[in-house]
């Protein structure tokens, strides 16, 4: 009965388009209240305390770098750098798209970020380098996805905390899959684009590229060299990244201001009145459920419905790829994460592979009707139509579909460097 009633109610404030944070808040109430014989108070104690963790720092601080790097000349210079080394190539518009995104999604941890940094530049030159409009929409969103899998990447931060995963050995374990993921989508813009107009190899623009975007580079290179050669963690390289922006943006290129940034902040902390509620939220239900055991149940319910750890992953994987067309990112890591990890640890999955094989799902997921979040800001930013830009991404999904079964049937690639 009470099962039901608890259905109900959130049935109902979906249909009446209630908050995720208020919907979240009354399930963890009533299980709280209901199920476990507490009170209110206990859910206003859960979420002090599930705030309390000094990961979470990384997260407005990764914000905030990335936005200014996007309003600054760093997104800038590393395209043109990418372009003066590929613009020779046959489809080389669209390989330095896709490694641009791959560069900035090293800096961002965002996937809205580096779609918009590196799709303002890149969808004019594309389309006036005579590339398919189809093509140059479904290359841009497509290839912004990459800043949530390539490190600093918000979600596996938000996947750390709440399956109590290392954040540095789950950036370590993005980093092949992320990489052979934009060697994919950049042999694939090659293929299909080989009659396209070429530049001409000029070793002068490029030497003038990398010169006057050497700042730009050295960003991915101070940010992860710093975490694994152990001088700061992956949260203290989240503020050494905002220190660079400030630094290299305001005092070298000094193309932003302080009002800027302070403008910047301000826009972060919008953000994060939104996003950090969920947060606190979703760990105060995680922390309910695990008292009740529901992780536990949920793991006998699994070892006892499927034979073995292949079919189980093939499951995993449909559950996954279906809830990515209906929640967004971090919602979905934050709620199926604790329990997710509790079946797949049954089955010898590592959390690590666990956590790299749901961020890609839930990447495709960005690119899938009804919710995809890339879809919608690709529409609104390029002034398209919304089943445009969705039919446009499809042959880019297949790509990643194809990526996300190497990842799940060969977890060496998982753990390749943290061996």
């Amino acid at each position: 009965m009470e099962a039901t009633l608890l259905l109900g109610t959130v049935l109902l404030m979906l249909v009446l388009r209630q908050n995720v944070v208020l919907i979240l808040l009354v399930v963890t109430a009533y299980i709280q209240v209901v199920w476990s014989g507490g009170t209110v108070l206990y859910v206003l104690e859960d979420l002090w305390s599930s705030m309390d963790n000094h990961v979470l720092l990384a997260i407005p601080m990764y914000i905030i770098a990335g936005k200014l790097m996007a309003r600054g000349s760093i997104a800038r210079d590393l395209i043109a750098m990418v372009r003066a080394a590929t613009d020779w190539m046959p489809g080389g518009l669209g390989m330095a798209t896709v490694l641009s995104c791959a560069l900035f999604a090293a800096v961002s941890g965002s996937s809205a970020a580096t779609l918009l940094a590196v799709g303002v530049v890149m969808y004019p030159a594309l389309k006036e380098s005579g590339y398919s409009e189809k093509f140059s929409i479904g290359a841009v969103t497509s290839a912004g996805t990459l800043g949530i899998l390539i490190p600093p990447s918000i979600p596996l931060i938000i996947y750390g905390i709440v399956t109590e995963t290392s954040v540095a050995d789950l950036f370590l374990a993005g980093i092949i899959p992320g990489l052979l993921l934009t060697a994919i989508l950049a042999a694939y813009s090659m293929v299909t684009n080989l009659g396209n107009e070429r530049g001409v190899f000029s070793l002068v623009r490029l030497l003038t590229a990398i010169r006057k975007g050497i700042f730009a580079l050295m960003t991915p290179v101070i940010l992860l060299g710093g975490i694994y050669s152990g001088y700061f963690s992956p949260t203290e390289a989240a503020a050494v990244a905002v220190g660079y922006a400030i630094l290299v943006e305001l005092l070298v290129y000094r193309e932003l201001s302080a009002k800027d940034f302070f403008d910047e902040a301000v826009s972060t902390a919008v953000m994060l009145g939104t996003l950090f509620p969920i947060v606190a939220v979703a760990l105060s239900l995680k922390s309910v459920l695990a008292i009740e055991g529901v992780p536990g149940d949920f793991a006998d319910w699994i070892q006892a419905t499927f034979d073995n750890k292949w079919t189980f992953l093939l499951a995993l994987n449909v559950a996954l790829l279906l809830i990515g067309c209906l929640i967004d990112v971090i919602s979905a890591v934050l709620l199926l994460g604790p329990v997710m990890l509790a079946a797949a640890t049954h089955f010898g999955v590592s959390p690590i592979q666990l956590g790299i094989i749901m961020i890609i799902n839930l990447e495709i997921g960005l690119l899938t009707p009804p919710i995809g979040l890339n879809l919608l800001v690709a529409s609104g930013a390029f002034k398209k139509r919304f089943a445009e830009v969705s039919l446009s991404v499809i042959p880019f999904i297949v790509l990643m579909i194809a990526m996300l079964l190497m990842v799940t049937f060969i977890p060496e690639l998982t753990q390749f460097l943290l061996d």
